[in-house]
C-alpha cells in the first residue's frame, strides 16, 4: 500500500498560475513561491467586496481517538467532489504546526487520495507564515525585557509579565525556564517559559485579522504584563506594533495550493483548537468565499472545540453564517469510545459501537439543536467496517433527523465523496437559523457555564481562586464582553481525556483565566491542559529523513 507521501509525490501538479486562473484570481494579485503554491495578495478583498459570498461550509468531528476520524482528508475529499458534481468550490484550511509534525500525526495535509500539495511543503516550512509569527511574537518579548533593562518607565512588574515568548516545536524542556542570569548587563532575573508558536496570541491576531490595520490595532492591544499598581501594560504602549506587523505583512496574505484533482486551496494560519481557536484565518475563508459558490473549510479537534470557537468566535467576529455542518466520525473510533481496546476495533462489536455512540449523538445534538445548523453525519469508512455496524449507526442518527453519508474519500480521491457531496448541497439550500451558544452581554462566569453545561453536559463548573480573581480583575478593566476561548483537553467532552463517550455527573475545573486582549477574547485553561506539548516516547521526527536528490519520506 503506497503512503501519502509517495501519493502526493506522484502526482503532477499543475502551475499554480493556472490553478490561480481557474480560481478566478487576477495574476496581479498572484505572488509565486516556486511553482506550485503562491501567495494572494490580500488587496483582492477590497476589489471583491461587492461579490456575493459563497456558502461556507464546515467540517468538524466526533471527539479524537487513537483510532483516527480523518476531518482533513474528509474536507479534501468533499471539496473535490463538490467540483466533480459541478459546483464551484474551494477548500480553507489551516497550516500544520512543526509540533505535531514531528510528534504523533507526522503530518496534516489529507490522506490517501484526498491530499493538499505540495504536502512536504505545507507539512514543513511552507510559505514561512509559522516563523514570521514566532519572530512577532519573540520581537515583542526582547521590547518587552528591553524596556525594563533600559529603565522601566512603565513601572512594569517582573514578576506579573504574562507574554511568553514562543517557538513552534513540542518542547516541554521550555516550559518552565529561569533567564536574565548572568549579572545585571543580561536582564533583569525571572521565572518565565515559552509557548509553541500556534498558541502564541499573535497568531490568533492573524487569524481574526480583517486586513493590515485591524492587524496593527489588534497587535495594540495586546497585553503582555502589569504594572506595580496592577495596571495592564499593552504592546502599544512599548511601541512593537509596528515593526510586529512589518514582520507579518507577507504572513497576513493567504496561501494558495492544490488538492490532488487541482481544486483550489487556501491555507492559512494554524490556531490548535485544544489551547486556542482552532481555524484557518478570516482572511482566507472570506477570500475563498468571494471566489466559490461553495467553501469547504475544516477546524480542529472535535465538534466542542473547534466547531464551538468557529462558531462562537469567528462567525461572530467575521459576520461568517455557515449553511451546513459536516461531523466526521469512524466505527473505529465510535467503538474506542464505547470501550473497546484498539487492538480489537477490526471485529465487529456492534455493542461497544452502541456505547460508543453517545459522543457522535452529542455533537450532533450540539450543531443541530444549540447552533440551530443543518448537519450531515460523515462516516470515514475503513475495510473492517461492517453492514450491521454501518446500519446502526445510520439508524441513531435518524432518530435526531440527520443523514449519514459515507465518505470513501481516502481511497478514491473525489469520486469516493459524491454522495456526501450532493447531501452537502440540499442541506444548503435549506433554511438555517443559526445562533449563538451565548450572548456577549452575559457574564464571563455565566459564559463559562453555558459552554461547560450546555456544549460539555457537565453538571458542575468550578472555578478555581486565582481564576476568579482573574476573572473579577478582568471584568473590571472592561473585558467581560469578550467571548470565550476553552482551553480543555481535545479527548474527551470533559477536562478529563480518560473519560471516553459523552460522560455526565462531572465537574469542569478552571484553574486560571486570561485575557487576549488583541485576539478579543477571554482563555480559560481546564484541567492539566498546556500551552507547550511534549513529544512522545517515539516521535514521529525518528522516522522522517531526506536522501541525495532531497526527497522527502516519513511524512505520513
Amino acid at each position: 500500500m503506497k503512503t501519502d507521501i509517495q501519493i502526493a509525490q506522484e502526482t503532477q501538479a499543475k502551475h499554480i498560475r493556472q490553478i490561480a486562473a481557474e480560481a478566478g484570481i487576477d495574476e496581479k494579485y498572484v505572488e509565486q513561491y516556486g511553482n506550485d503554491k503562491a501567495k494572494i495578495d490580500y488587496n483582492i478583498l477590497t476589489d471583491l467586496a461587492d461579490v456575493p459570498d459563497g456558502k461556507v461550509v464546515l467540517v468538524t468531528a466526533i471527539t479524537p481517538t487513537p483510532a483516527g476520524e480523518g476531518k482533513t482528508t474528509t474536507t479534501v475529499g468533499l471539496a473535490d467532489a463538490m467540483r466533480k458534481i459541478g459546483k464551484k468550490t474551494m477548500v480553507a484550511l489551516r497550516e500544520p504546526s512543526l509540533g505535531p509534525v514531528f510528534g504523533i500525526k507526522g503530518g496534516a495535509a489529507g490522506g490517501g487520495y484526498a491530499q493538499v500539495i505540495p504536502m512536504e511543503d505545507i507539512n514543513l516550512h511552507f510559505t514561512g507564515d509559522m516563523h514570521a509569527i514566532g519572530a512577532a511574537n519573540n520581537l515583542l518579548a526582547a521590547m518587552l525585557d528591553n524596556h525594563i533593562q533600559q529603565g522601566n518607565s512603565l513601572r512594569i512588574d517582573p514578576r506579573r509579565i504574562t507574554w511568553k515568548r514562543c517557538v513552534d516545536m513540542n518542547d516541554r524542556q521550555l516550559r518552565f525556564i529561569t533567564d536574565g542570569l548572568g549579572g545585571r548587563v543580561n536582564g533583569t532575573p525571572r521565572e518565565d517559559g515559552f509557548d509553541i508558536t500556534v498558541a502564541s496570541e499573535v497568531m490568533a491576531i492573524l487569524c481574526l485579522a480583517r486586513d493590515i490595520n485591524d492587524l496593527k490595532d489588534r497587535l495594540s492591544r495586546i497585553i503582555v504584563g502589569y504594572t506595580y499598581d496592577e495596571e495592564p501594560v499593552t504592546a502599544g504602549q512599548l511601541h512593537a506594533e509596528g515593526a510586529m506587523a512589518a514582520l507579518l505583512k507577507d504572513a497576513l496574505k493567504p496561501n494558495l495550493v492544490q488538492t490532488l484533482e487541482h481544486t483550489p486551496a487556501l491555507i492559512h494560519g494554524g490556531p490548535f483548537a485544544n489551547i486556542a481557536h482552532g481555524c484557518n484565518s478570516v482572511m482566507a475563508t472570506k477570500t475563498a468565499g468571494k471566489l466559490a459558490d461553495y467553501v469547504i473549510t475544516e477546524a480542529g479537534f472535535g465538534a466542542d472545540l473547534g466547531a464551538e470557537k468557529f462558531l462562537d468566535i469567528k462567525c461572530r467576529m467575521a459576520g461568517i453564517k455557515p449553511s451546513a455542518v459536516v461531523i466526521v466520525a469512524t466505527v473505529r473510533a465510535l467503538k474506542h469510545h464505547g470501550g473497546a481496546a484498539k487492538a480489537d476495533l477490526q471485529e465487529e462489536n456492534l455493542e461497544a459501537l452502541e456505547a460508543g455512540l453517545p459522543n457522535l449523538l452529542q455533537h450532533v445534538e450540539n450543531i443541530t439543536q444549540i447552533y440551530g445548523l443543518p448537519a450531515v453525519v460523515a462516516i470515514n469508512r475503513f475495510p473492517a467496517d461492517t453492514e450491521a455496524e454501518l446500519a446502526l449507526v445510520e439508524e441513531k442518527c435518524t432518530v435526531l433527523g440527520v443523514n449519514v453519508a459515507l465518505s470513501e474519500v481516502w481511497g478514491k480521491g473525489g469520486k469516493g465523496g459524491i454522495a456526501l457531496a450532493e447531501e452537502v448541497v440540499r442541506l444548503c439550500e435549506q433554511p438555517a437559523d443559526f445562533r449563538y451558544a451565548y450572548d456577549l452581554d452575559m457574564t464571563i462566569e455565566e459564559k463559562i457555564r453555558v459552554i461547560a453545561q450546555n456544549v460539555y453536559r457537565a453538571n458542575h463548573v468550578v472555578i478555581q481562586p486565582p481564576a476568579m480573581k482573574m476573572l473579577k480583575k478582568l471584568e473590571s478593566l472592561g473585558f467581560g464582553g469578550l467571548p470565550i476561548c476553552m482551553a480543555k483537553t481535545q479527548y474527551s467532552f470533559s477536562d478529563d481525556q480518560t473519560l471516553l463517550g459523552a460522560p455526565r455527573e462531572w465537574t469542569l475545573q478552571v484553574r486560571e483565566i486570561r485575557v487576549s486582549a488583541g485576539a478579543g477574547f477571554i482563555v480559560c485553561l481546564t484541567g492539566n491542559i498546556m500551552t507547550m506539548p511534549g513529544l512522545p516516547q517515539k516521535p514521529a521526527a525518528e522516522n522522517i529523513d531526506v536522501d541525495s536528490c532531497g526527497v522527502i519520506s516519513g511524512l505520513f
